[in-house]
């Protein structure tokens, strides 16, 4: 029995935050700038994001998944060191990452995300670089990547579909339901939320597409907590996982940093899939926190 492995990390808010030019600190950005000066640079730092990736590195996983929120406010020069540190972390054949709420913050420089990051998030038919949904097929898995990216007003963090891209997910997803692969869902929001301000406000319609065409498993981030839900899919329950920030040292609610693992492997009883969660202990050395069998 050959086992796939696939990484998931989401949320890296790469700091450190460039300073950012008088003329881009109006709206949105003035308040997220204050934000970081005052609280999130001292939860979010570059020691932790380089100490996951390197432990991440030596679990040697077969692909990687990042959900998004590489950036912070979406500033020109953040994009550049973004790239260079997300080829860091593996090349786009071997690391598929897609957007944020942050990566798109601000009208201004909503498309620069894709720009910078193309070879990462295009779909293997080149879908993607223009629009979501997109498809990868790695070893046994289905990617199938969604962008919930969008501005918003001040203080709000909420994530859109959009009808246009549900519209292309029900056809992807009815095509891959009859393939004998491990279909993995990448989106940035979670599918449920309390908080009306970072809500997915479409989830209902995506939810709705999952029940009819259902896939295996769904990973976001956005919460910057532990999550694991199951929500009803043709087949079964299908597990719906977020993961912290991978930068984050813990902090209220909020716990330090981590990642999963998932071995995913078919024989005869159909597929297995174990969960496997690493992350920054109270010592903030890295090591396994968790396993559950999911399938």
């Amino acid at each position: 029995m050959t086992v796939f492995t696939l990484a998931h990390l989401s949320d890296p808010h790469l700091p450190p935050l460039p300073k950012p030019r008088a003329s881009e600190l109006v709206g949105k950005r003035a308040l997220g700038y204050l934000n970081w000066t005052r609280n999130r640079h001292i939860h979010h730092r570059r020691e932790v994001l380089d100490a996951l990736v390197s432990d991440l590195q030596a679990q040697a996983p077969a692909h990687i998944a990042v959900t998004g929120d590489l950036v912070n406010l979406a500033l020109e020069a953040e994009f550049a060191p973004a790239l260079e540190w997300l080829k860091g972390v593996g090349p786009p054949d071997h690391v598929t990452v897609i957007p944020g709420n942050h990566d798109a913050y601000v009208r201004a420089t909503r498309h620069r995300f894709a720009q910078t990051f193309i070879d990462y998030l295009q779909g293997d038919d080149g879908s993607g670089a223009t629009g979501f949904p997109s498809l990868r097929r790695r070893g046994p898995l289905t990617l199938i990547s969604l962008s919930t990216a969008v501005p918003t007003a001040p203080f709000m963090a909420t994530g859109t579909l959009g009808s246009t891209q549900l519209a292309k997910l029900e056809p992807l997803l009815a095509q891959s339901s009859v393939e004998q692969t491990f279909r993995v869902l990448l989106v940035h929001h979670p599918l449920r939320s309390t908080s009306r301000i970072k809500r997915l406000t479409d989830a209902d319609q995506l939810i709705a597409l999952l029940r009819r065409h259902g896939v295996e498993l769904v990973l976001h981030g956005h919460d910057h907590v532990h999550s694991t839900i199951r929500i009803d899919g043709p087949n079964g329950a299908i597990p719906v996982i977020g993961v912290p920030s991978a930068s984050a040292r813990r902090h209220g609610r909020h716990p330090a940093a981590a990642y999963n693992l998932y071995q995913i492997a078919r024989d005869d009883a159909g597929w297995r899939c174990e969960q496997i969660v690493r992350g920054l202990d109270d010592k903030l050395q890295m090591r396994e926190l968790s396993r559950a069998r999911l399938y």
